[in-house]
């Protein structure tokens, strides 16, 4: 397979309502796509970048720099091309792992749409359909919460994620604990929001019998989450921490976490998620996938991801209308709980050429 050329697109799409967290209140979603070219296929990859960087260092101006720049340049210039490829020839480039996953999961899906393969189907997934969960934006008011999580309950989400910062931590969690019942599968997330200092603040969370604490401190803090974890009951489980697999070993080493969140995007690929999700099953870790408000093509390649043996909790792979009226993909829409595994070549699905073309804002082509 010869990589023939690479459009990068960047749309923009309304969210159905803001989302907080702790670093930033997002009202839409700037996301970069790319297409791949090859002598017989064509292949889609999401790049989960933000406008600001603000989740991590990464943000889609500079993606799209370095892809042009380099990352892209160095695919081209290779005789031939498939997935396991992809990550030697853009090694000597430091860093940028969301832009390259983008261009990867790209190669990637042209290469099994060559095959006839789906990416459920060659990364080894079990199920055909994954539970969902929803993660739930800081709220104006205890209130508000209160509503917001009742209805994403009556639309059948399987588990709660809480966005958490000082200040808004134990009372929203007891309001939905005593909202909602001890059967409720609740969880928190506060995006690096807090210091070990706060310890004995986190440790006011322990009594409501929470799933897990994701990221609590600081990405590179990982001694830090080793001692929290010691101080707290409630399992520890990183994200922005980890950025690879041999990060993940050495966080379960260091007794850092008990749970990992995989992003495919954060740690450069499927191909790597795939290894993390080995090495956390070998340790006896689960994991699950989380979500970085992809639109459709993201999130078949994130359910597929999903399938896998070792995700034993429900990710945030929420339906589509959570976070878009109208996705660029036929949706996913949630049927008791769950998202079923896309089962076509590939992604397994494509964008829909009006929806994409009402969001673009610009396109671009780069050829060898």
């Amino acid at each position: 397979m010869k990589l023939a050329g690479v459009e990068l697109r960047r749309i923009a799409m309304p969210l159905v309502a803001p989302f907080r967290t702790s670093f930033a209140t997002l009202t839409d979603r700037e996301v970069l796509l790319l297409r791949v070219e090859t002598e017989h296929h064509e292949g889609y990859g999401e790049c989960v970048t933000m406008a600001d960087p603000l989740y991590s260092s990464e943000y889609t101006a500079a993606a799209v720099d370095v892809l042009r720049s380099h990352l892209i340049p160095a695919l081209t210039a290779l005789p031939s091309l498939d997935p396991w490829a992809v990550a030697p020839a853009l090694a000597a480039f430091k860093g940028h792992r969301m832009a390259k996953a983008a261009l990867e999961t790209a190669v990637l899906d042209a290469w099994l749409r060559a095959h006839d393969l789906s990416l459920g189907q060659w990364l080894g997934a079990t199920a055909e359909r994954v539970p969902a969960g929803v993660s739930v934006g800081i709220m104006d008011s205890v209130p508000a919460l209160l509503d917001a999580v009742e209805g994403y309950l009556s639309e059948g989400y399987l588990r709660i994620k809480l966005k958490i910062e000082p200040g808004w931590d134990v009372a929203p969690v007891r309001a939905v604990r005593e909202r909602f019942g001890d059967d409720l599968l609740l969880q928190v997330d506060a995006n690096t929001a807090y210091t070990l200092a706060d310890a004995p603040q986190l440790a006011r969370l322990d009594p409501y019998d929470l799933l897990l604490i994701e990221q609590p401190l600081d990405e590179e803090d990982i001694r830090g989450h080793a001692a929290l974890a010691a101080r707290v009951r409630t399992p520890i489980c990183l994200d922005e921490s980890i950025v690879s697999a041999r990060s993940a070993a050495d966080a379960i080493a260091l007794g850092a976490c008990s749970v990992v969140n995989i992003k495919p995007g954060r740690v450069g690929g499927y191909l790597e998620a795939r290894r993390i999700h080995d090495v956390c099953a070998a340790h006896g870790v689960p994991v699950w996938c989380g979500g970085m408000l992809e639109t459709g093509l993201g999130r078949a390649a994130n359910v597929a991801l999903a399938a896998l043996p070792g995700f034993t909790l429900p990710g945030d792979t929420s339906a589509s209308g959570r976070y878009y009226r109208t996705d660029i993909t036929d949706p996913f829409v949630l049927a008791d709980g769950h998202l079923d595994v896309p089962r076509g070549p590939g992604l397994g699905l494509t964008p829909v050429p009006e929806r994409l073309a009402a969001v673009t804002t610009s396109t671009e082509w780069i050829s060898s």
